[in-house]
């Protein structure tokens, strides 16, 4: 059959084939003038209704009257014989379009967005291969399974496509074989290349000839060459998933984590799916790109996040911060959307899990709520702390760290405790300033890492004085117990420095300060006593004597040959005086260090006995107060300096030094 033509006139669509319609048919809004053999020829269906119209002339359609239709169609439509309404047809207008012209014989090109549509209007109309040859039904199936289902991304196309007919997909198995497809081709890819870069409107604008490819503000190596192209088809891929509605999107999810599909595939999906749906997840985009499908009211984004959560895989993630920063912005998204606490609280959990990943930026959590006074939302933390901690025994009962002789989390500081720990004194001094913050809070949160997660306590002085200065009003005894957060045995040299002339700490704590820094000077003389004496650049005088008996027996030995016994008695003379020499400079290098450990100790008894006797006649009135008395006696001046101690200057500072001093 030749190819017709086909009009659009207003809502009516016509076939301008010169001969008159004999035929109306209604899907929703849209009337279609049609012609009844095409279509009697190709649908058991129509053919059906079109000879119960024929056969009950009641029910056809009166002759329309010549005068009321325009000049331009008379010739084309004369007469109606039959009215068909098909109100609940799959795919709506647009599908029964397809299907019409398909039925006069027309070209309909086939793609993966209206195959499953197509495939149900055919099974609506009953256009099978039993009742005309090649025919509808026949054609799509080809073209579903040999084009559809071979692509992954073609597959979620047709999966979103079905959400227009889901009743009769859901009957025909088309719904559950594009989540097959998908699942199982996803499960044979690259993992590297899902979700990574995931990309956001803010890192578009890549500068021009950079090799680098950013991911949520944070710049990475391209993993392997070609990998833009690559990373270009995981995000096309990401794209048409994130399109599916939440429905369909969670039962794909379910089909992948029952095929033991990747967790990080999984993760992938659902992080892309929450960026594209959820606005404000990432704080370096706050604005829902102009592509995604928005959500108009609070609950639809509820929903969503609810459903993210639930299906995050259990497992710690591999991929560094990337995933970490991604969780808490899906917690403070929960809070600010108030989602349902088992979901908060599960979020929590997994971040505690990878805590050791997150940076300081991740651990501000904003307060939402109006019951919490400080700036921060530190009882989060503090819950997400405790599951970190809660890891690291389960771990430890699990033999991967070791038990320590307290019955600790470990006697030996693991890599993990110590970034978390490192972590934790950062974020003490940023919240430290906050004037609601109260004492307890702040000592509480300083105390529930153990001991083993500093290997120096400077980043925890500097909350410290940071918390001082900014509650100068909190009372003494408060002051002390603050100060007792740290260990003074573990700072370094330059933070006892700077402690013992900070004006903020109460004395207790400058006392303790002072103590441990004249011990720590007294083992570092002691060790260098130690050193100089191991040294073999320094020889002792047991061994130049040893050496001067076995050159006085070789020489005997050789007694025959005068001229060599005579050099071999020269050298020995030789060194026999620089043995001596080298001796004497020694001796007085130790009398001279051993006099000033001497005095310093003399000094720390002297200025304990001067402390004591400040505790028993209380506070100075005049004088400027106890360190004003230390500096009439000792000769030393306090002044005061603004904390700035940082553990990789203290560390790079000492080794600076010890080199100087060797």
């Amino acid at each position: 059959m030749a190819a017709e033509k086909p009009s659009s006139k207003g809502q009516a669509w016509f076939c301008t084939t010169g001969l008159p319609s004999d035929i109306v048919i209604e899907v929703e809004d849209m009337t279609f003038h049609l012609h009844k053999f095409p279509l009697m020829s190709k649908s058991r269906k129509l053919h059906q209704l079109i000879t119960e119209q024929e056969t009950n002339p009641s029910n056809s359609a009166t002759q329309r009257n010549d005068q009321q239709e325009p000049e331009e169609e008379r010739d084309e439509i004369e007469e109606i014989l039959c009215q068909i309404s098909l109100m609940d047809f799959p795919g709506g207008s647009e599908t029964f379009e397809m299907a019409a012209k398909f039925c006069y014989g027309v070209k309909v090109d086939l793609n993966s967005s209206i195959i499953a549509p197509l495939r149900c209007a055919g099974e609506f109309l009953e256009m099978t291969e039993e009742y005309s040859e090649d025919n509808l039904i026949s054609k799509t199936e080809r073209f579903f399974s040999h084009s559809v289902l071979k692509s992954i991304k073609e597959s979620i196309k047709a999966l979103k496509s079905c959400e227009r007919v889901m009743a009769l997909a859901e009957s025909l198995g088309i719904t559950e074989r594009c989540i097959d497809s998908i699942a199982s081709r996803a499960s044979s890819a690259d993992p590297a290349l899902f979700g990574w870069p995931v990309s956001e409107a803010a890192n578009e604008n890549i500068k021009a000839g950079s090799n680098q490819a950013l991911w949520n503000g944070i710049e990475s190596a391209v993993r392997r060459k070609g990998g833009g192209a690559r990373s270009n088809n995981a995000d096309s891929w990401f794209e048409d998933l994130a399109l599916l509605s939440l429905p369909l999107f969670q039962r794909l999810i379910l089909a992948m984590k029952m095929g033991d599909l990747n967790p990080e595939i999984v993760e992938s999906c659902l992080m892309y799916y929450a960026k594209k749906h959820i606005p404000g997840i990432s704080r370096s985009n706050r604005k829902p790109s102009s592509s995604s499908s928005s959500i108009a009211s609070e609950g639809g984004q509820r929903d969503v996040l609810e459903t993210i959560v639930s299906n995050l895989p259990l497992q710690k993630s591999s991929r560094s911060s990337t995933a970490t920063r991604f969780l808490f912005g899906l917690l403070r998204t929960a809070n600010i959307l108030n989602a349902a606490e088992e979901c908060r609280s599960t979020l929590e959990k997994k971040i505690g899990l990878q805590l050791e990943q997150a940076t300081l930026d991740d651990l501000l959590i904003p307060s939402y709520s109006y019951l919490n006074e400080t700036l921060y939302d530190v009882d989060c933390l503090e819950r997400v702390l405790g599951h970190f901690l809660d890891g690291l025994q389960e771990e430890r009962n699990g033999g991967e760290i070791e038990a320590g002789e307290d019955g600790g989390v470990s006697s030996v500081s693991s890599p993990t405790l110590m970034l978390v720990g490192k972590l934790i004194d950062g974020y003490l001094a940023e919240i430290a300033s906050d004037a609601n913050l109260k004492p307890d809070r702040f000592y509480n949160l300083a105390l529930t890492l153990p001991e083993q997660a500093r290997l120096f306590d400077d980043g925890l002085y500097r909350a410290v004085d940071v918390y001082l200065k900014a509650h100068p009003w909190i009372s003494e005894a408060e002051r002390e117990k603050i100060c007792g957060v740290m260990d003074c045995q573990k700072l370094t040299l330059e933070a006892c420095t700077h402690a013992a002339q900070n004006e903020r700490l109460p004395l207790r704590a400058v006392v303790q300060v002072l103590f441990f820094e004249q011990l720590q000077l007294r083992h570092a003389i002691a060790g260098t006593l130690i050193a100089a004496e191991a040294d073999p650049a320094r020889p002792s005088m047991l061994r130049f004597r040893g050496e001067e008996v076995e050159a006085g027996e070789e020489a005997e030995a050789q007694a025959g040959v005068e001229v060599e016994a005579g050099a071999v008695q020269e050298g020995s003379s030789n060194t026999w005086r620089a043995a001596v020499r080298e001796n004497q400079v020694l001796r007085l290098d130790m009398d001279s260090m051993r006099t000033r450990v001497h005095q310093l100790e003399r000094e720390c008894s002297t200025m304990k006995k001067v402390i004591e006797k400040i505790d028993k006649e209380g506070p100075l009135g005049n004088g400027g107060g106890w360190r004003g008395s230390l500096t009439r006696r000792f000769g030393c001046k306090f002044k005061t300096q603004v904390c700035d101690s940082h553990e990789q200057t203290v560390v790079n500072a000492r080794k600076g030094r010890q080199q100087q001093q060797q």
